[in-house]
């Protein structure tokens, strides 16, 4: 007789884990790829690292993954960002130092040197481009490959360094008009389609609101930072820039606000987007992600009225069933897992009660949905590393120990 499947969270996330029990042996060429946060060992790691800390793993099957993503020679170049080389590997070993531990010091110091060099190279590459008046690429400053990726573990790890003090420097001059600019356009507007290919689709670029691709990243870490008391000269003007575009491009309708994933050059002359309505809520593009970051830009300049506008907005698309049918896997990054994750982050904060009720039938709906199978890869960005973290959260009702969703710039 077959063993029934599990169905509450915890049981589920247990489940999950076991199927990640022991990393397979590395082909070849996929050496560098055990040191991408979103597909590789150094992702599945979090998983467990989570679970040592919460004592529903061991630290010695952490760090079988631990040693996976580390077992080739770790990439400090300039293409380095925080889901792939040397600052995912400092992300990673950061997650097991978490509470105060000495675990994995040494190896943590060697790659926190890399990682500020990193940061305070690629930070005058984007001076430098900004100085020349060239359209940046968001491979320039986004979470996944760029500065705000990086910026966000700097914050972690070393918040009162010159490498996040630039890093945030460079997110204020990024939120201003290019220099000799005619066109009136963001310093964030890039020349490229959302894949960073040339596209008819997209003639002359676009202004990408994505919090993992776009300028919804750089409001994250900019808050966050705020928020912790870490500012720069510029730092309000350029939170009050971006949450005063995206409040421009909000569009209302009658299951609650929206924002279009993109604005080209039309839609600016327009003053309209062409999307026609919601796409599926997401942490990477969605309402939750900008709705969490426009919540937390609130939190770091004290207005309740515009902290109040997101969470009502982040609760009616969450009580919306025909945005939510538009969830079709269970990851993180275009998933029900981040879904649930930012609610749940989002509700910790919240000044209005709506989001709290919300948790239940988001954490209930990620359980039933989750089962390995093929097609769901094992990763964290959007397998089921992943979704077995959010469903720790739901488990356990309280902040991951070792912080991993710090990735997510949602914490």
């Amino acid at each position: 007789m077959t063993a029934p499947l599990p169905t509450g969270p915890a049981q589920v996330a247990g489940h999950l884990a076991a199927h990640l029990a022991t990393p397979g042996p590395p082909a070849p060429q996929e050496a560098q790829e055990a040191q991408s946060l979103s597909r590789g060992a150094a992702g599945i790691a979090l998983l467990h690292i989570e679970r040592a800390h919460t004592g529903h793993g061991t630290w010695r099957q952490a760090h079988t993954w631990i040693t996976a993503a580390t077992a080739s020679e770790v990439s400090a170049a300039d293409t380095a960002g925080l889901y792939s080389g040397a600052p995912a590997i400092a992300f990673m070993l950061q997650a097991a130092h978490a509470s105060s531990s000495r675990r994995y010091t040494a190896a943590l110091a060697t790659v926190d040197t890399h990682v500020a060099a990193l940061a305070h190279r690629r930070v005058d590459a984007a001076m430098t481009r900004i100085q020349q008046g060239a359209l940046p690429s968001f491979l320039e400053y986004d979470i996944f490959s760029g500065l705000t990726g990086i910026g966000a573990h700097l914050l972690r790890r070393d918040p009162g360094g010159s490498a996040l003090e630039r890093t945030l420097r460079y997110l204020a001059a990024l939120t201003r008009p290019l220099p000799g600019d005619g066109r009136s356009l963001p310093g964030w507007w890039v020349g490229h389609d959302p894949r960073t290919r040339t596209s008819a689709r997209y003639p002359g670029g676009h202004s990408n609101h994505g919090a993992a691709h776009g300028i919804t990243g750089p409001l994250l870490l900019l808050s966050q930072a705020a928020r912790r008391g870490i500012t720069i000269d510029g730092y309000l003007d350029a939170i009050d820039t971006i949450a005063t575009w995206l409040d421009t491009w909000k569009q209302d309708s009658d299951a609650g606000p929206w924002w279009p994933e993109t604005v080209t050059l039309n839609d600016l002359r327009a003053g309209r987007p062409t999307q026609p309505g919601p796409a599926r809520p997401s942490w990477c593009y969605g309402t939750p992600g900008i709705t969490r970051a426009l919540q937390l830009a609130a939190l770091a300049t004290g207005d309740t009225a515009r902290q109040r506008a997101a969470e009502q907005a982040l609760a009616a698309c969450l009580s919306d069933p025909a945005q939510l049918a538009r969830l079709t896997d269970t990851g993180l990054c275009h998933g029900g897992a981040g879904v649930y994750q930012t609610a749940w982050r989002a509700a910790q904060d919240a000044i209005t009660p709506e989001l709290d009720a919300v948790l239940p039938h988001l954490a209930d709906a990620l359980a039933r949905h989750t089962r390995p199978q093929p097609g769901h890869g094992p990763g964290f960005l959007g397998g089921i590393a992943g979704t077995a973290l959010a469903l720790t959260t739901a488990a356990r009702n309280a902040a991951p120990a070792s912080g991993w969703d710090a990735c997510l710039l949602i914490d």
